[in-house]
């Protein structure tokens, strides 16, 4: 598995939608298909941070080689300064096939804060 730290995309900012783009080397991403993602501390983990899914626009597809992941405010505001780990499955097919790449995502508590949705 590919482990991939973000250095140039950007960090999770606690209580704040978050997005980022994937973009693959080759049309991996196919048209139609549906992707499911965890959001973790660290792999082995089992509390669930938050889930990511093409069926609530948490994965939209843009292209064959560009997904977009988001997170919503209230997906991030109950996570700590730190590092996440998100990966993600392929759902449309028998059986599910992960995409054998893994992301760590800083986790950054911002500034200003506390604002009324």
């Amino acid at each position: 598995m590919t482990i991939a730290t973000l250095s140039e995309g950007p960090a999770i900012l606690i209580g704040y939608a978050w997005r980022l783009q994937i973009e693959a080397e080759a049309p991996v991403f196919a048209e139609g298909a549906s992707y499911t993602g965890h959001l973790r501390l660290k792999p082995s983990d089992p509390t669930l941070l938050a889930e990511l899914s093409s069926a609530d626009d948490g994965i939209q597809h843009i292209s064959t080689s560009v997904l977009e992941l988001s997170l919503t405010r209230s997906q991030t505001a109950g996570l700590s300064p730190g590092r996440v780990v998100l990966d993600l499955v392929r759902t449309d097919l028998e059986p599910d096939l992960h995409l054998g790449f893994l992301l760590e995502i800083p986790v950054m508590l911002p500034v200003t804060r506390g604002l009324s949705p």
